[in-house]
């Protein structure tokens, strides 16, 4: 039995690539890169806010939970672009929550909304493994 508990880098690809053209493709992509590349807990994804994320000086301010040290972490370029295109699309849906990601009835993402985005980005046979 596999105990790994974490994605790698070509699995975290199949993912970026199973969210293009999907109707929230741009906070889909945002969101599992930047839990790749920063490390983010699914808690931690669902509770960044706007403000915890600097485009013009490219660092993500990250609360880390469970006793972990708050920190600031750089961010890439293409991260950059994903993080543009998402606030131009959560702009237009004029959310009423600080949250950095959103949900589709424009809250912020909550723990069950990110397991239902991530179980419609698996492939059939994934989804039905126990």
């Amino acid at each position: 039995m596999n105990d790994r508990k974490h994605l790698t880098a070509l699995e975290v690809d199949k993912l970026l690539a199973a969210a293009k053209g999907r109707r929230f493709e741009a906070r889909d992509r945002c969101l599992f890169l930047m839990m790749f590349r920063q490390c983010l807990r699914v808690s931690e994804a669902c509770g960044l806010e706007i403000s915890g994320v600097d485009i013009e000086s490219r660092v993500l301010h990250v609360a880390r939970l469970k006793k972990g040290l708050s920190t600031t972490h750089l961010l890439r370029g293409d991260e950059i672009k994903l993080i543009k295109a998402g606030l131009a699309i959560r702009a237009k849906k004029k959310p009423q929550t600080d949250a950095f990601f959103i949900s589709e009835r424009r809250g912020p993402l909550t723990h069950t909304s990110f397991a239902t985005v991530a179980a419609s980005l698996l492939p059939t046979k994934a989804r039905t493994r126990g």
